[in-house]
């Protein structure tokens, strides 16, 4: 059963669902950041990074894909595993100067994260398999 599942192809969904949860994610963690006085410039940070992370994805979105296509199969799939490699050097690097901004930063990506990649598992294995 889980051989099929998992084996089974099926469409790629739509990224609005995913993107909108971890948006809203980092758009509700503004409140928060400024309610418990945590550093403003680490939302920002954060939020920028998760932004420029699905400018990445929406980049790559629009590349054309199949099995005639090798080249861009692997710009893909290079693209998609550099997003969270990029962030994580990052978030890193200014933790390395200032822990608290670096820390705040990777807590507002991580959340945001953690809410769209099971959204985009649920979609992608909701979906008709072909």
């Amino acid at each position: 059963m889980i051989d099929r599942l998992v084996e089974t192809p099926r469409p790629i969904p739509s990224r609005l669902v995913p993107t909108l949860g971890g948006g809203t994610v980092v758009a509700l963690a503004l409140p928060v950041f400024a309610v418990a006085s945590w550093p403003l410039r680490g939302w920002l940070l954060g939020a920028t990074l998760w932004l420029a992370a699905q400018a990445l994805a929406l980049l790559l979105a629009r590349l054309p894909l199949g099995a005639d296509r090798p080249a861009t199969a692997g710009v893909v799939g290079i693209g998609t595993m550099f997003r969270p490699i990029a962030v994580m050097v990052v978030a890193i690097a200014v933790a390395a100067s200032n822990p608290a901004l670096g820390v705040a930063a990777a807590l507002v990506y991580a959340l945001a994260y953690s809410v769209e990649l099971p959204l985009s598992l649920a979609l992608y294995f909701a979906g008709r398999a072909e």
